[in-house]
């Protein structure tokens, strides 16, 4: 093998991905420690009203204080843990305590307590650093493109201990300034991490609390999935009951008709065996219908795609199916995609005024993702009796999630993924 002896001018590509890299890093720790900012002042006030609530039990009227304190510290202690799941592993809260003696008693609310004392000082120091350094950071660096206009007072560097008179001076305060840029890409993530470390340490839950939320989730989705299966078999019960039996009930009344009618009226019983014919063929039609909304045959014999084709051609609305599935999927978790893409279309039909609709499927790291999205004017609710409930029951039951989007004026999007497995 040759390998080349030229090196081309300039940063090597590699040592360039390296760079932005850490750039990117250290935007993302100035962004979290001014995010802990936020919440360190949050903290200094509930730090405040916590002291005051104590020292005001020492009169006697504290005790009626002490529980809105208290959840104040509840309060800015779960804002944290929202603020520090979207930046690493998720922190669940644990559940209120009832009464002022329980919250005294929590071994949860005295980990808050300490965490927002530490968070009040440390954390708020840190943050302070990191909203100021690149301020400083960009005073510094282009510091010559103003400093002869500013009054010679004003003439310094962030760092205030020399007054600049002349364009070295000025140069040499923008050599402070890369110097500083440097310092945040070098010490950025790490304060990031020890403002963020009293708050995985203390608001964490204790070993074993994910494992009994685990068993509650699962609890609540058992139940959901009992409650969508006898929802679906009330929904087919009464689809025979009100339209396949009906039709039968009318044909054996015909088909009586028609035997009386042969001796003494051959062609009225014809007529009657006619009317009969065609209330058996809308049986068999309801019938069929019937079976398809259960398993429809194009997803059993072909794929999801196929299946979500044949829905989006039967919408009243313009609809669009853009599929990537290489494999298919679990059956039950292919039906339950095209329950949810077929609810979806009824109500875009139904609410919606929209012009045209976009079905858009795919599978990716072990899930599948089904988009629908609508132009029309939104305010979709799940609650207002549109089958969402449905929707998010079935998919709760496969451990998906669901998402809905519809603000006023529209578009609405509605995601659904699903575990597949593949």
């Amino acid at each position: 093998m040759v390998v080349s002896q030229d090196r081309p001018a300039g940063m090597r590509p590699g040592r360039r991905q390296g760079l932005a890299v850490r750039a990117r890093t250290a935007l993302d720790a100035l962004e979290h420690l001014i995010g802990g900012l936020g919440t360190a002042l949050l903290a200094l006030l509930a730090t405040l009203w916590l002291a005051l609530a104590a020292a005001a039990c020492l009169l006697g009227v504290g005790f009626v204080l002490l529980p809105s304190a208290l959840h104040a510290v509840r309060a800015v202690a779960d804002r944290e843990r929202g603020r520090l799941s979207r930046w690493g592993p998720e922190i669940v809260g644990p559940a209120p305590p009832d009464g002022l003696r329980a919250m005294l008693g929590d071994r949860a609310v005295r980990h808050e307590v300490r965490w927002m004392v530490t968070h009040a000082l440390l954390g708020l120091f840190l943050g302070l650093v990191g909203a100021t350094l690149p301020l400083s950071a960009a005073h510094d660096v282009t510091f010559p493109l103003y400093w002869s206009a500013l009054p010679e007072s004003g003439s310094t560097s962030s760092v205030g201990w020399w007054t600049v008179h002349d364009w070295p001076g000025a140069v040499a305060v923008s050599g402070i300034g890369v110097a500083l840029v440097g310092v945040i890409v070098l010490c950025a993530p790490a304060l990031a991490r020890l403002q963020a470390w009293p708050g995985r340490r203390l608001l964490s839950p204790d070993p074993g609390t994910d494992l009994v939320l685990r068993v509650a989730e699962l609890t609540a989705t058992r139940a959901a999935a009992l409650d969508a299966h006898v929802t679906e078999l009330r929904r087919v019960e009464r689809a025979l009951h009100d339209g396949t039996q009906n039709r039968i009930v009318a044909v054996t009344v015909l088909l009586g008709a028609a035997r009386r009618a042969l001796a003494r009226d051959p062609e009225e019983a014809a007529a009657v065996l006619d009317r009969a014919q065609d209330a058996a063929e809308q049986a068999l039609t309801e019938l069929r219908a019937v079976v398809r909304s259960i398993l429809p045959p194009v997803l059993a014999d072909r794929s999801l795609p196929d299946a979500l084709t044949a829905l989006a051609a039967g919408c009243p609305v313009p609809c669009r199916v853009d599929a990537d599935m290489p494999a298919r999927c679990p059956a039950a978790v292919e039906a339950t995609a095209y329950f949810a893409v077929a609810e979806a279309l009824t109500n875009i039909a139904r609410h919606s005024g929209a012009s045209e609709a976009r079905v858009a499927v795919r599978v990716a790291g072990g899930l599948l993702h089904v988009e629908v999205r609508d132009d029309g004017h939104g305010g979709a609710d799940e609650h207002g009796g549109t089958g969402l409930t449905g929707i998010r029951r079935r998919v709760e039951a496969h451990d998906g999630t669901l998402e809905l989007a519809s603000p006023p004026g529209g578009p609405t999007t509605l995601k659904v993924t699903l575990p597949c497995g593949s």
